[in-house]
């Protein structure tokens, strides 16, 4: 598939969100440069939905008189107004504007009759003092007219729901960048989505009816719209029900705003800490539940766990799971009736959790696209909680794929990241092996760089690694190797793994004889030494071979023996270049010589 929307659309895009915010124009001086966000995120979304109810904004009205003294009247207001959200206040920023010495009160009634889910996401900004803010300073009413000009028109036949996630995702990553914070803890560009969404769909049979997604660090949300958009692309006539959990109050806000004005369930839009505070929990192993997925019910009493058709997200990595601590190592002691049963990761580092927690609530026949740095491929040793989580993974037979990105691909960092690609269900010429996709020299270079960020997937680059995902083939080559390409190549899951055996060797007396104690040879810890022995060699095999010759006297402590999984990507991929012929260095150095000598000899003048 094409990324043609982004590309079209994009200049436009940006150019939209810069007026926008250049609101901060008349915040200058009472808010600091990094606190411009908070005045224009929060607007923007009050904005988009002054404007996109603008058009029914009398019916609502009218609707609002004729049922206000009933008990329940959302059904009735939400008709009328078109979307899953609704104002009841008389007021609008035209009308606002009208008014200026009483604009604090008139701004807080027309907040005021927002829906609940309106009032949830304002909460979430703590919009209430940044009005109060905006009175001390004299800059409520100005605001307001910058948003009410032509250059603020937010409205729905003009800024389609993507195009607004679009500017959304633009204003998320102006305020971290002024905030001085990592904006890429909130941003993953279009590109790397779009090739998620690819992978995940690259053989996909939608049939009509309902498929569920779900982010579980969902951001602002793009990833979920992008995966909706992608799979009504294949078949608009599948209902896609998106689910997401965000833990950072203002991009959680806008993902719950954008939800609703895409018609959406806001409901499914849920605040709180992924690994702590889970708002999604799975169907409890052994349950009456079992088989059962959502939507298969509309009994409340009869729901008792999420699972879903497609999971994608990009989780924090490097950022320690401290805060989480307590809660995460009682979730891990309820071994199989929780989330982290196979092991946990060094507290330094919670991207494994992530994986675990989509895992749990990955459907039989789902399918996971998630980003991770590379530490999930290698790091603890066996039997660790790194390797206990990969041999869990392996052993299962969910990992479908891994695709290497090349460097500089985010903005808050520029080292190699990886697509993690899981299945539950996985076709039969894919069972019981791994695809690795080094897509490091499929990139194309920025012109202008963002943050850290140089290098983009572009249209071609997607389609050459989603074609090699597709294809499945070992050894295989796609696109030019002297300039864009990516390379797949694949192994037998049992390839991963390995024996870790403990070597001992015998103490020995000042004679050199061997001490023993109870009929048995006695350990000399200083000698004492580890092998990992591939799972699929023989260890007693191994050990005479490689061993034996060199320590006649050693055995193997076979109590100690710990199985362990890692995926050295890098030296599967890695290619011998052999070193530039001695002959050409010295060739090379006497010509830079006589060149020096020249340029010294035409400085100074000098003949001979």
């Amino acid at each position: 598939m094409v990324n043609e929307k982004s590309s079209a659309v994009g200049v436009n895009i940006q150019e939209k969100a810069t007026m926008i915010w250049n609101v901060a124009d008349v915040l200058r001086g009472p808010f600091k440069p990094h606190e411009y966000g908070l005045v224009i995120l929060p607007m923007t979304v009050v904005k988009r939905f002054h404007d996109c109810l603008l058009p029914t904004h009398d019916a609502v009205i009218e609707q609002y008189e004729k049922v206000k003294k009933l008990a329940v009247i959302d059904g009735f207001l939400t008709r009328a107004s078109g979307y899953q959200f609704y104002n009841t206040s008389r007021f609008t920023f035209e009308s606002l504007l009208a008014d200026p010495d009483n604009i604090e009160a008139n701004f807080r009634d027309y907040l005021a009759g927002f829906s609940g889910n309106v009032q949830d996401v304002l909460a979430k900004f703590d919009f209430d003092n940044i009005i109060r803010r905006m009175v001390e300073c004299n800059s409520l009413y100005l605001v307001i007219k910058e948003f009410n000009s032509p250059k603020g028109y937010l409205g729905p036949d003009k800024i389609s729901a993507v195009d607004c996630g679009y500017i959304f995702e633009d204003l998320v990553k102006r305020f971290s960048e002024s905030f001085g914070e990592e904006a890429g803890a909130h941003f993953t560009s279009r590109d790397i989505i779009y090739l998620m969404t690819d992978l995940l769909l690259c053989d996909a049979k939608l049939d009509d009816g309902n498929v569920t997604v779900y982010d579980m660090t969902m951001g602002t949300s793009q990833m979920l719209s992008c995966m909706e958009e992608r799979i009504h692309e294949l078949n608009s006539d599948v209902e896609v029900t998106c689910f997401g959990q965000e833990f950072n109050p203002s991009t959680f806000a806008i993902a719950k705003a954008d939800m609703m004005i895409r018609g959406g369930d806001p409901n499914n839009m849920r605040f709180g800490d992924t690994l702590s505070d889970d708002q999604f929990p799975g169907f409890i192993k052994g349950g009456n539940a079992s088989g059962m997925k959502y939507g298969d019910t509309l009994r409340d009493d009869a729901f008792t766990g999420y699972e879903f058709d497609y999971i994608i997200s990009n989780p924090p990595f490097g950022i320690d799971w401290k805060r989480e601590k307590k809660a995460v190592e009682d979730e891990a002691a309820k071994g199989e009736l929780g989330r982290f049963a196979p092991g946990l990761p060094k507290i330094s580092d919670g991207q494994q959790l992530f994986v675990l927690n989509g895992l749990s609530k990955l459907a039989s026949g789902g399918k996971m696209a998630i980003i991770q740095n590379g530490s999930p491929l290698f790091a603890g040793d066996a039997g660790s909680g790194p390797s206990n989580i990969r041999q869990y993974i392996l052993e299962n037979d969910w990992l479908d794929a891994i695709v290497q990105l090349s460097t500089d691909q985010f903005m808050n960092t520029g080292i190699s990241t990886y697509i993690w690609v899981l299945c539950k269900d996985k076709p039969a010429y894919r069972c019981g092996k791994v695809q690795l996709i080094d897509a490091s020299h499929c990139y194309e270079q920025r012109r202008k760089a963002i943050g850290t960020k140089r290098n983009d997937i572009s249209d071609h680059c997607r389609e050459l690694i989603v074609q090699a995902y597709g294809e499945y083939r070992n050894n295989a080559v796609y696109g030019d190797k002297s300039g864009v390409y990516c390379e797949s190549k694949i192994f037998g899951s049992e390839e991963f793994g390995y024996n870790k055996i403990v070597v001992e060797r015998p103490q020995r007396d000042e004679n050199g004889e061997i001490v023993m104690k109870r009929g048995k040879p006695v350990s000399d810890t200083a000698l004492r030494d580890t092998e990992n022995v591939p799972l699929v060699q023989d260890i007693d095999a191994y050990f005479a071979r490689e061993v034996l010759p060199y320590a006649p006297d050693a055995w193997i402590d076979k109590s100690k023996t710990k199985v362990g999984y890692e995926i050295p990507m890098t030296r599967y991929f890695y290619e011998y270049q052999p070193p530039e012929p001695v002959d050409d260095i010295v060739e090379r150095i006497q010509k830079l010589e006589r060149e020096i000598a020249d340029s010294l000899n035409t400085l100074f003048h000098k003949e001979g």
